[in-house]
C-alpha cells in the first residue's frame, strides 16, 4: 500500500484514492499510524455524522471541543455557537476585503505574489487575531503560539519530533492561559465587540464556558481557522490555473464565485481526514473494526467518489447539487465553514478584479503544507499583470 502520508502522495493523492478505492472501499494502515481509511463517499459520511456509533474521542487535546461527544458536545457547541453567528461572521467581509487588498497592492509593482505565504496565511492569521480581539502588538507572540500548534499534526508517530511538539505545546499552552486570563479579565470589565467577549458572556441553559473551555476553542480557532481558510485559498487559486476554461467562465459569468468555492472545497479539499473511533466492533465493508481503532474518513476522497459525483475527476465550477463533505457532516459540521467561504470569496473576487492574467512563476513541483490533515501548497508563487485600473492606482 502507497504511504498515504508522504510528500508524493499529499501533493496529488486523488490518483491514489481512486488506485486504492477500486480494490476496497477500507484499508488498514499498518503502524506507526495503525489506523482504517474510509474512502468512499456514504461511508466516511457515516462515520462523520454518526455519533452513536462513531466517537469524537480520540488522542488529541481533551479540552478542543470537537473531540467531544455529545451531550458535552452539544453543549459546549450551544455555548460556542452564541459568539460565531452568521451576522457576526457577516460583518468581518469589509475587514477581509481591507487585508486582502492591503498584501494584493503591496504586490503590484513586482508583477509576482506568493498566494501563500504573502497573501493566504498572513490573512488568515490577521482574521483570526482581530476576530478574538488580540491587539496588533501582540501578534508576534500569536504568530508563536500558532505555529507551535499546528506543529501537533506535523508528525504521526511516537518519535522524538512529536514528542518535542507536545512538550512545547504544553509550554504554549501554559502561556496562553495565562494570557488569556488577563484578556478574559479585562473583558469581564470592559466588554468589547471581540470574539473573546462574547465567549466571556455566551450563556446557554444557564451555563457558561469555562477558562479552559475558552482556551481550548481559542487554540482551536487557531489551528482550524488559519490552516483551513489559506489552504481554501490558495486551492481555489491553483485549480484556476489549472483549468483556464474555468477561470474564463468565472470572469464571464462573476455570479458563480460562490459555486466556484464549493467546487474548490470538493475537488481540492483543504482538510484531507479526520479521526473517529468505533464505540463498539463495527462491521465496514466486509471487515471488523475494533472498537477504540482509530478511523480516518476520508473526506479528500469521498469528494471524489464516482458513486455519488458525476465526473468526479472533472473541475466544474457550474456543478450542482455538490454535496461535498469539506467541512464535515452532522453535529460536528465545522462552525467556521461560514468564515472560510467568506474569506475565499473575498479574496478570490479581489484577486481577479486586480490581476488582469496570472500563472504560475515556477516549474518546480508545488511542496505540500506540513500538516498532515491538510491539503494545499506550501507556497504558491504566481506572476501576473495588473488590470489597468489597479495598475493606476
Amino acid at each position: 500500500m502507497p504511504d498515504l502520508f508522504s510528500d508524493d502522495v499529499r501533493r496529488n493523492p486523488y490518483p491514489v484514492y481512486a488506485q486504492l478505492r477500486q480494490r476496497s472501499p477500507l484499508f488498514h494502515v499498518p503502524p506507526p499510524f495503525d489506523g482504517w481509511v474510509l474512502l468512499d463517499y456514504d461511508t466516511a459520511k457515516w462515520a462523520l455524522s454518526d455519533h452513536e456509533a462513531f466517537s469524537s474521542r480520540v488522542p488529541a487535546p481533551r479540552n478542543w471541543f470537537i473531540f467531544t461527544d455529545p451531550p458535552l458536545h452539544t453543549r459546549l457547541r450551544g455555548l460556542i455557537s452564541r459568539a460565531f453567528t452568521p451576522r457576526i461572521i457577516a460583518g468581518l467581509e469589509s475587514r477581509i476585503r481591507e487585508i486582502s487588498r492591503e498584501f494584493l497592492h503591496a504586490s503590484l509593482s513586482r508583477g509576482e505574489i506568493d498566494v501563500a505565504t504573502e497573501l493566504a496565511i498572513p490573512l488568515a492569521m490577521k482574521v483570526i487575531a482581530t476576530m478574538i480581539g488580540i491587539p496588533e502588538a501582540d501578534w508576534a507572540r500569536y504568530r508563536h503560539w500558532s505555529d507551535v500548534i499546528l506543529q501537533l499534526s506535523y508528525t504521526r508517530s511516537d518519535s522524538g519530533k512529536a514528542q518535542k511538539a507536545l512538550s512545547d505545546f504544553a509550554g504554549v499552552t501554559a502561556e496562553m492561559s495565562g494570557y488569556l486570563a488577563q484578556m478574559i479579565g479585562h473583558r469581564s470589565a470592559e466588554p468589547r465587540n471581540d470574539l473573546l467577549t462574547r465567549l466571556v458572556e455566551a450563556e446557554f441553559d444557564g451555563e457558561r464556558l469555562s477558562h479552559e473551555e475558552i482556551l481550548g476553542f481559542v487554540q482551536l480557532l487557531i489551528v482550524a481557522g488559519q490552516e483551513t481558510s489559506s489552504d481554501l485559498i490558495s486551492n481555489a487559486v491553483l485549480c484556476l490555473l489549472e483549468y483556464p476554461q474555468e477561470l474564463a467562465k468565472l470572469r464571464t459569468h462573476p455570479e458563480l464565485l460562490p459555486s466556484a468555492i464549493e467546487e474548490v472545497l470538493r475537488f481540492r479539499a483543504p482538510l484531507q481526514w479526520m479521526m473517529r473511533t468505533p464505540r463498539n466492533p463495527i462491521e465496514v465493508h466486509g471487515q471488523t473494526i475494533p472498537p477504540g481503532a482509530l478511523v480516518l474518513p476520508m473526506i479528500g476522497a469521498a469528494n471524489r467518489d464516482p458513486g455519488k459525483f458525476p465526473n468526479p475527476e472533472t473541475f466544474d465550477i457550474t456543478r450542482d447539487p455538490n454535496p461535498h463533505l469539506a467541512f464535515g457532516h452532522g453535529v460536528h459540521f465545522c462552525i467556521g465553514a461560514a468564515l472560510s467561504r467568506l474569506e475565499a470569496k473575498v479574496v478570490v473576487s479581489e484577486l481577479l478584479g486586480l490581476f488582469a492574467t496570472f500563472e504560475l512563476a515556477t516549474s518546480e513541483p508545488l511542496k505540500p503544507r506540513s500538516a498532515l490533515h491538510v491539503h494545499g501548497p506550501m507556497h504558491l508563487p504566481i506572476r501576473f499583470h495588473a488590470a489597468r485600473h489597479s495598475a493606476a492606482g
